[in-house]
């Protein structure tokens, strides 16, 4: 199996970005350039009709219903008992209806280290669920230890069965901030929309992605889960999940082979055939189409949530090797705008203190890339008084920075003076070998790109360096001259691996995600190609329109007349395709 995983691996890094990505949602390239020429404020029927994805007839039911919300009337809200939102969607006569890189640096091996871990607080030095995640365990694999729920079910592998109790209590607490799945849940979960769907997915494994899985089951679908990231896992939550009758493959700090023995595990070829796949990376997809190709046989369609995993589909599209119609929700509106963007700038500052208790005040940071993350990341260090700067190649995003404060400079400019480097690209290699021996003494070394590709770490592993586990996701790699780096998560994702996000940012993700499913799995015959697609954009709106109740928001509503000056719709949606919030 190792050497099949080499293989698969191997020919997965040797996928070259293409030059370009075809664009999933228009017939035709002219057609698009044709409508852009035309009259700015085209009809909604002209501005749609070539770019949008069409939603399954009744699935568009719920979003004529959810025209009503922006009464009035849509403002109401009170709480009948913790955990449900009672809104209009539950009080009004509307019927929910649905139609017919395996990496070489692995070499350095992970030991727990018990004195070490007991000396810190857990809650600065773990996620914050992780007060049952006991370092003492981490030496015997889950592999080598059977357990059984409650209920005497088997088909799990996860830390320990016996914290699923702290785990529900973190679910019920996500519970109410995430608005949208709860009404989802009350309205959608008497049609059943995804009864028959067999979700397997990857993602990482925490209380608002438990709040996803299980609103999933409760709209019909049966589901198996790993975790996207070796160390993002809240093995309370694995462990009540597991309990609640979901078979979950996943624990907190892996070996990379255990990594993938899980995926493995959670495809379970032989015993269950998959028809419905949610991904997070793009690494779910890949084994499958390595290993168990002929399940796409029945596999209806695709969401992946991350740019990486997204670039592999539109490679895998464009070479035609993509088996499936695949949803694209990294590049929706709601997922950019708000999980990028605000989670970032939540996060950042969380995972950085939690690790390093580092004061933020006067240093000089770099960050490289400035996308929606990096701008989340840029503006909550400059607000403690960092000193940031940009590393770009995109002139677009280079001058945004610049008109936002801050200095666009090359790594190699500032690799001398920074206290702080933090990877938010999405590329590979970023940070060198030739510049991590460049950083100066003390250095703080991060990613908060989805992959840990971005920090060349295989350079790391030699015999020259010396590598120190300091606490939990923190060590140092000491070169000879006794300059010491402060590296985080080993190069993975900051922030789910050292701390923890806000529920009701994810919120609006994981609506978007359910919804996606939804769609691919309701949708007639034919409709989807084996191409990927975007979500119309007034699904976004919609999703947007859920999540205003938690604010008390009140929306202006558009005049017939204004509407018909504008040539849309008052109801939405309310901009063009093409259209850059």
């Amino acid at each position: 199996m190792a050497e099949e995983r080499d293989q698969t691996e191997s020919s997965w890094e040797d996928l070259s970005l293409p030059d370009n990505y075809p664009e999933p949602n228009v017939e035709d390239e002219a057609v698009l350039n044709r409508e852009a020429r035309e009259d700015a404020s085209p009809t909604t029927e002209e501005s749609t009709k070539a770019h949008t994805v069409k939603c399954s007839p009744k699935l568009l039911q719920m979003l004529k219903a959810a025209e009503r919300r922006w009464t009035s009337p849509g403002r109401d809200q009170v709480r009948a008992k913790p955990g449900k939102l009672v809104t209009e969607y539950q009080e009004n006569d509307m019927q929910i209806q649905f139609g017919d890189q395996k990496q070489e640096f692995n070499k350095h091996p992970r030991t727990g280290h018990p004195s070490l871990s007991q000396s810190f607080s857990q809650s600065s030095t773990d996620s914050c669920s992780s007060v049952c995640d006991d370092s003492s365990e981490v030496e015997v694999s889950p592999r080598d230890t059977p357990q059984r729920t409650s209920k005497g079910l088997s088909d799990f592998c996860i830390r320990n069965i016996k914290h699923a109790d702290y785990g529900r209590r973190e679910i019920e607490m996500a519970e109410q901030e995430m608005p949208a799945l709860m009404v989802l849940r009350e309205k959608a979960g008497r049609e059943k929309p995804l009864a028959g769907a067999k979700v397997v997915g990857c993602t990482h494994i925490t209380a608002w992605t438990a709040v996803l899985i299980e609103t999933l089951s409760k709209l019909g679908a049966k589901c198996r889960w790993t975790a996207c990231n070796m160390f993002s896992t809240q093995n309370n939550v694995a462990a009540a999940l597991a309990e609640g009758g979901i078979a979950v493959f996943a624990w907190r700090r892996q070996s990379e082979d255990e990594f993938w023995w899980c995926i493995d595990r959670c495809v379970g070829a032989e015993t269950w055939q998959p028809n419905m796949i949610l991904d997070d990376g793009g690494r779910l997809t890949h084994w499958i189409s390595k290993k168990y190709p002929s399940l796409f046989e029945n596999i209806r369609g695709i969401v992946e949530e991350s740019v990486t995993g997204v670039h592999r589909l539109y490679q895998l599209s464009k070479a035609g090797r993509l088996y499936a119609p695949a949803m694209n929700v990294n590049d929706s509106v709601t997922k950019q705008k708000f999980d990028d963007l605000y989670c970032s700038k939540e996060s950042i500052v969380d995972g950085l203190k939690r690790t390093t208790d580092v004061l933020f005040g006067g240093k000089q940071v770099v960050v490289c890339g400035y996308g929606e993350v990096g701008k989340g990341c840029c503006a909550a260090l400059k607000a403690l008084g960092a000193v940031v700067y940009v590393t770009e190649v995109d002139p677009i995003c280079a001058l945004q920075a610049c008109m936002d404060g801050f200095r666009v400079m090359t790594l190699g400019e500032v690799v001398r003076q920074v206290d702080i480097v933090i990877t938010c690209t999405g590329n590979k290699n970023v940070v060198r070998r030739e510049h991590l021996d460049r950083l100066k003494n003390g250095c703080i070394v991060c990613n908060m790109g989805h992959s840990n590709m971005e920090i060349d770490l295989v350079s790391l592993r030699t015999a020259e360096l010396t590598w120190k586990r300091v606490r939990p996701q923190v060590d140092h790699v000491i070169w000879p001259n006794g300059k010491r780096l402060i590296l985080l998560a080993e190069g993975h994702l900051l922030n789910l691996s050292c701390s923890t996000v806000p529920s009701l940012v994810l919120s609006i993700t994981a609506t978007t995600q359910a919804l996606a499913l939804i769609e691919l799995y309701n949708a007639p015959e034919g409709r989807y190609k084996q191409d990927v697609y975007l979500l119309p954009k007034n699904m976004d709106e919609f999703v947007a329109g859920l999540h205003l109740l938690m604010f008390d928001a009140h929306l202006t509503e558009l005049t017939d007349d204004q509407a018909k000056y504008l040539g849309i719709s008052k109801h939405g949606p309310f901009k063009p395709h093409y259209y850059r919030y």
